[in-house]
C-alpha cells in the first residue's frame, strides 16, 4: 500500500468526504456521506453473557443468542423491532448500479475492541444484478477495487470475488482476473456477512471472522 507517510497524508476522518482519480482522469469521483449516522450510536452497558450470531435449526435465520441464559424478552423485542424483509434492497437499491457504503468502524470479534477504519474503504452492494465491489482509495495515488457475484439468503451474504482492478495515478486501471469462472451460486463456504442491522444511514454486519463492521451510507459524486 506504499509507505506510512504516503498513507497517513490521505488518511482523514471517517464522516469526511474521499476523493480518487476516476478511469477518464479528466474527472475525480468523491465519497461523501450519505447521512450522518451517530445519532443512531447508544452507549450500552457491557453483559457477561456474550451475545453470538448462529443459525437457528428451524428457520436458518440469523439469531442473536445469549451463551449463558437466553434472555427472552430481549431476544423478542430485537425481532420486533427489526424487519429484515427489506435489507437487501436497502443496501443495493431496486436498480444497477446500486448503492455504495463507507466502511466507518470494525470491532473485533466478540466485541472486545475496536477502531475507526483509517482509509477510504467504500461498498458497493448492487441488488438488482447481484454484483458486489469492495474497494480501497487513495486520492490521486489510485485505487483498488474487487468485483464479483453474491448472493442473498435470510440475511446471509455470500459473496465471489472474479476479479480485481488496480490504478496508479493517471494510468488506466489495470484489470486482473481471479479464475472464477464457474457460475455457481456463492454460498457460506465462501466469504459472506451476516446483517443485523440495514437501514437508510447505517449498516451493520458480522463477518465470517466473527468481526463487526458498521457502515455509513454515501453518494458518488463526480466533479
Amino acid at each position: 500500500m506504499g509507505t506510512q507517510a504516503a498513507l497517513s497524508s490521505f488518511s482523514l476522518s471517517p464522516l469526511s468526504s474521499q476523493t480518487f482519480l476516476s478511469s477518464s482522469s479528466s474527472q475525480s469521483v468523491s465519497f461523501k456521506p450519505f447521512l450522518l449516522p451517530f445519532k443512531h450510536v447508544n452507549s450500552a452497558k457491557s453483559s457477561k453473557a456474550r451475545t453470538r450470531a448462529t443459525l437457528d435449526e428451524k428457520d436458518k435465520n440469523p439469531i442473536l443468542v445469549k451463551e449463558q441464559q437466553p434472555n427472552q424478552e430481549v431476544e423478542e423485542s430485537v425481532k420486533a423491532k427489526v424487519d429484515p424483509s427489506g435489507f437487501l434492497e436497502t443496501l443495493g437499491g431496486s436498480e444497477s448500479p446500486g448503492r455504495t457504503w463507507m466502511l466507518i468502524f470494525t470491532a473485533e470479534k466478540q466485541l472486545k475492541g475496536g477502531r475507526y477504519f483509517p482509509l477510504t474503504a467504500v461498498q458497493r452492494f448492487d441488488a438488482a444484478a447481484r454484483r458486489i465491489e469492495n474497494g480501497v482509495f487513495l486520492g490521486p495515488i489510485g485505487f483498488l477495487t474487487f468485483e464479483g457475484r453474491f448472493s442473498w439468503k435470510n440475511r446471509i451474504l455470500s459473496f465471489i470475488f472474479e476479479q480485481i482492478r488496480i490504478k496508479i495515478g493517471p494510468l488506466n486501471p489495470l484489470q486482473i482476473g481471479l479464475g472464477q469462472k464457474d457460475d455457481r451460486e456463492p454460498n457460506t463456504k465462501d466469504p459472506f456477512f451476516i446483517w443485523f442491522y440495514i437501514d437508510e444511514e447505517i449498516a451493520v454486519a458480522r463477518g465470517r471472522s466473527g468481526g463487526t463492521a458498521f457502515w455509513c451510507r454515501c453518494t458518488r459524486v463526480t466533479t
